[in-house]
């Protein structure tokens, strides 16, 4: 079976995305392995500088990198990645699955994936130009792997 790994920087901070959240992670428990491996979202002094944002992306960068082994495939969240039907995201996985035994789908925190992290990434995704709260976007990427299983499997959830 499958693992699916969403890694991102910070917790939930709101009930109702948690339990979004753990209703489409018990669905997707019946098509792969699904974890979340949630990192400590790292500080800005107030006024920061470029430099402080600088260091705080590299600091959750190594942190996310951390966690990934050197065959997973790696998935991260970047407005500025490619924008996938929800169909293309099925066969993406669809496919990854025969080469690959884990995916990582990687959600920075609110400035971002560093350069190291992108660079490790084998697809950068993006839900599209427009911006989401961290919580959601998560949320969204799990509703969307879910649909994602729903079509490989032929099931009509998708429709």
């Amino acid at each position: 079976m499958l693992n699916i790994r969403i890694i991102c920087i910070g917790k939930f901070k709101e009930k109702y995305w948690e339990a979004a959240s753990a209703e489409y992670m018990k669905r997707l428990g019946a098509y792969c392995n699904i974890s979340v491996e949630e990192l400590k979202e790292e500080r800005l002094p107030s006024n920061p500088s470029a430099a402080d944002e600088r260091n705080v992306k590299e600091a959750e960068g190594k942190s996310i990198l951390g966690k990934i082994a050197k065959g997973d495939y790696v998935v991260a969240m970047d407005i500025k990645g490619k924008e996938l039907s929800s169909e293309d995201l099925a066969a993406k996985i669809r496919d990854t699955a025969f080469t690959h035994s884990t995916i990582d789908f990687i959600i920075g925190g609110s400035l971002g994936l560093s350069d190291e992290v992108i660079k490790r990434a084998d697809l950068r995704f993006s839900f599209g130009k427009i911006t989401l709260p961290h919580q959601l976007a998560r949320v969204v990427l799990l509703e969307q792997i879910y649909r994602a299983f729903k079509i490989n499997a032929g099931e009509t959830y998708h429709k």
